[in-house]
């Protein structure tokens, strides 16, 4: 177990110096530059820029610039905003509880529903239940994410008054009654895609499961068809999801992006298109460092679970 914690740190602190090196070569390189916000501000002359660009650091080889911000990276100092002087890891906390619990309450729903319907076209397979799963499942994969978005608020919020349009709460309010109501549109546009995704590995692994030597032999030996069912089938069906349950934070990450932004929830997908739209940078790269590190380690304690969850798998 040590030695494959050990590799497994040193992959991915291989992974994130790639990450750092192309997010930064990009962000510095791109048209404009992080000099680009000042640039445009009335009366601001090359001198100006000039001291500016001393003052920041900006005017040094690209190579030197790199060096010193991952070496602040690592012992803590993140930088900070360009927009208001806020260390980065502020900011990022200060919208990191929204994303996470869009994030989490999304999973939930997409697991809990994908697992279901998974479970139910695994076991009555070729019914009318799995061909209509099947071509939902088409159809929720080719929604984009910000149309079905669009498309909610228009129906729930605008047409019938059920739910709000967008943010996170009201203001001056903020029961957890509140929260929740604010939370239903967002979550479920997000966990749209997922659920497909879940329904579709779910079926396929129930499926190589299904007719396993074990399962035949616990249904000879008489065993009541949930027990079988509950206790054999689908308690094996569940470890290959949990190695998916970690390739789904990227997509996750990426799908709360869209969906933060059009109803307008106080995440870091938002934080990350208004850093964008600022030029900056600090908090374009402390976002896209700490997503990385969230991904990181959440595909380690996928794998670490499906040892605990599988003894035939030996960490090595």
């Amino acid at each position: 177990m040590s030695r494959f914690l050990i590799r497994r740190l040193g992959h991915s602190l291989v992974l994130l110096v790639l990450v750092s090196i192309v997010g930064f070569a990009v962000l510095n390189l791109a048209p404009g530059g992080p000099l680009s916000q000042f640039a445009l501000a009335p009366g601001m002359s090359q001198a100006d820029l000039d001291r500016i660009a001393a003052q920041m650091g900006l005017d040094r080889p690209l190579i030197v610039q790199y060096f010193d911000w991952f070496w602040r990276l690592f012992i803590g100092d993140w930088g900070e905003s360009f927009r208001d002087g806020v260390p980065v890891l502020h900011v990022i906390g200060r919208h990191l509880f929204a994303t996470l619990l869009l994030m989490v309450s999304s999973t939930v729903i997409s697991v809990g529903f994908g697992t279901i319907v998974g479970v139910i076209g695994a076991t009555r397979r070729y019914s009318l239940f799995d061909y209509s799963a099947t071509v939902l499942a088409m159809i929720a994969l080719s929604i984009p994410t910000f149309w079905f978005g669009l498309v909610s608020i228009y129906v729930f919020a605008l047409e019938l008054g059920w739910l709000p349009a967008g943010n996170m709460y009201t203001i001056g309010d903020g029961s957890v009654y509140d929260y929740a109501i604010h939370l239903i549109m967002p979550s479920f546009v997000l966990a749209l895609v997922n659920v497909a995704i879940w329904s579709r590995y779910m079926r396929s692994s129930m499926l190589d499961v299904i007719d396993q030597d074990y399962v035949r032999t616990a249904r000879a030996k008489g065993l009541p068809r949930g027990r079988v069912l509950y206790g054999h089938v689908i308690r094996n069906a569940l470890i290959p999801m949990i190695t998916l349950a970690g390739l789904q934070l990227p997509t996750l990450l990426s799908g709360a992006l869209v969906t933060e932004t059009v109803f307008t929830w106080p995440g870091m997908g938002r934080l990350f298109l208004d850093s964008l739209g600022y030029q900056d940078y600090p908090v374009v790269m402390g976002l896209l460092m700490f997503s990385a590190i969230l991904v990181l380690i959440g595909n380690l304690v996928a794998d670490l679970l499906v040892a605990v969850a599988d003894p035939r798998i030996r960490l090595e």
